[in-house]
């Protein structure tokens, strides 16, 4: 059955570790002995899923992610948390709950991956399934990175060393640091870890989500050769290929298909009561209905473009909800906007909202778009890359493409899954456009105009509780 290891990790959670509240407060797991645990190539499994279980809380993905991305020009918090406001109206501060949470949670799944590099070595194992677990490991600290760097800019590296030293007090990394540490774990991970799975491993990383995250990386350092080079490395792989159609990206029975390079595996009784889809959905279906997007995303949609109906619930469309039959959608059912993010929302054969859902963090389209804008902008066309992925929607090619093609494209096949804001805050730094003017455009009643301010909201402040814990060592960010 799929996602099942998930619960492994919770096994072994219960066995050597508690809940970590911050960076300073780690596991010192580099101490565990072998004859308390890391016996055998049992234990180093159970220890790699356990790396995962983090992402799934709602402090890790499932929620506060999702809450950064209601800064853009898609969506509103539909919440009624004032930090959430205070989010998405640039008037946040460092004792904001959501900045805390979501750095705690990163960490400890960077504690959990030293533990594993530290000792899976030492254990007399199947040489394979040590590769398999420390490529896990590497690529899912590198993916903390990665996330950190977007985040909050400079942040404390952790690494090996540091756990056998118990040395967590650290100041912060300069951001180019902090992303060659990410980029070391992708390049590390992608030379160990396998091409793909069975399905009773569905949802492990691979070399394909290890070199998508490097394109990314490297689309975002402007290092066009290198982001054209690791993309080719997914868009060459029949293994990686595009599904058949988008809305097979967000449905229960094809949610593992080859597009999808990295998700976190939901399952309903096995993993949270608080997914992604229980914060998506709307009130309702069952759903808290969070982050909604507005009639600016919605009017983005080409004529056409099948993209819309598969991602946004809009007044009058049916809603098929198992042996409940359909139900007519109405503005009414949804907290502000009037939509709902579709590809959020699934249900089970009784009707009730499925929790089984996963949330994909990257896909094969991404990195098709990554590599035609890192040839666009390097003088190159990008029109074989970006046409792959406006054929899949049945939409007209594009000739000589331009950046502007891109930047559209990208809001809407990426619509609601994080995306946006960091691509309008990196094109503003490219000087393709002035994120302050965009957001101080007011659009609708839903999403006012709004002042952000460059360059302080480029990144958000580090937690202020960790910055008292330091006891100085740790600076807070610029401008906060």
């Amino acid at each position: 059955m799929k996602k099942i290891y998930i619960l492994a990790g919770w096994i072994f959670l219960a066995t050597i570790t508690g809940c970590n509240d911050d960076l300073l407060d780690s596991t010192p797991y580099g101490q565990v002995t072998s004859q308390q645990y890391w016996r055998n190539g049992d234990d180093v499994v159970a220890a790699t899923n356990a790396i995962y279980a983090p992402l799934l809380n709602e402090d890790g993905f499932a929620h506060t992610e999702y809450t950064f991305d209601n800064a853009s020009d898609d969506m509103n918090r539909a919440g009624d948390h004032s930090d959430e406001t205070a989010l998405e109206m640039f008037t946040f501060d460092a004792s904001n709950s959501h900045i805390l949470a979501t750095w705690s949670t990163k960490y400890e799944v960077i504690s959990r991956a030293n533990a594993v590099l530290i000792n899976a070595p030492k254990v007399d194992m199947d040489e394979t399934l040590r590769n398999r677990s420390m490529g896990e490991a590497y690529f899912l600290r590198g993916f903390i990175y990665w996330r950190l760097s977007l985040i909050y800019g400079e942040v404390p590296i952790l690494t090996e060393e540091d756990a056998l030293g118990q040395n967590y007090n650290k100041p912060k990394a300069t951001l180019a640091e902090v992303r060659a540490q990410a980029e070391s774990d992708f390049l590390k991970a992608a030379s160990l870890l396998p091409v793909s799975y069975d399905a009773s491993e569905s949802g492990r990383a691979t070399q394909g989500a290890a070199n998508g995250f490097l394109a990314k990386l490297y689309v975002y350092q402007e290092n066009w050769p290198k982001a054209i080079e690791a993309s080719a490395k997914v868009i060459g792989n029949a293994a990686y290929k595009l599904a058949d159609r988008y809305d097979e990206n967000f449905a229960l029975v094809t949610e593992n298909n080859p597009e999808i390079l990295f998700s976190l595996q939901y399952e309903t009784g096995w993993t949270t009561d608080n997914s992604p889809t229980f914060y998506h959905t709307p009130q309702a279906f069952g759903g808290w209905g969070f982050h909604e997007p507005i009639e600016d995303l919605v009017k983005e949609f080409e004529k056409g473009d099948p993209r819309r109906s598969y991602s946004i619930y809009s007044p009058g469309d049916t809603v098929t909800r198992g042996s409940l039959g359909n139900t007519i959608f109405k503005a009414d059912m949804t907290r502000v906007t009037g939509y709902a993010f579709k590809k959020y929302t699934d249900f089970t054969d009784a009707g009730d909202m499925s929790q089984s859902l996963n949330a994909p963090f990257l896909r094969s389209s991404d990195v098709y778009l990554l590599a035609a804008e890192a040839k666009i902008r390097s003088g190159q066309s990008g029109d074989t890359e970006l046409n792959a992925v406006r054929r899949r929607a049945g939409l007209p090619a594009k000739t000589a493409a331009k950046m502007a093609d891109i930047m559209h494209e990208r809001r809407v096949e990426l619509a609601g899954e994080n995306e946006r804001h960091q691509d309008l805050m990196r094109w503003d730094k490219a000087g393709l456009i002035d994120i302050a003017a965009h957001y101080r455009i007011a659009r609708g009643p839903y999403k006012p105009a709004r002042n952000f301010v460059k360059p302080k909201h480029y990144y958000y402040p580090l937690p202020q509780r960790e910055v008292d814990l330091s006891n100085g060592v740790l600076k807070q960010n610029s401008n906060y």
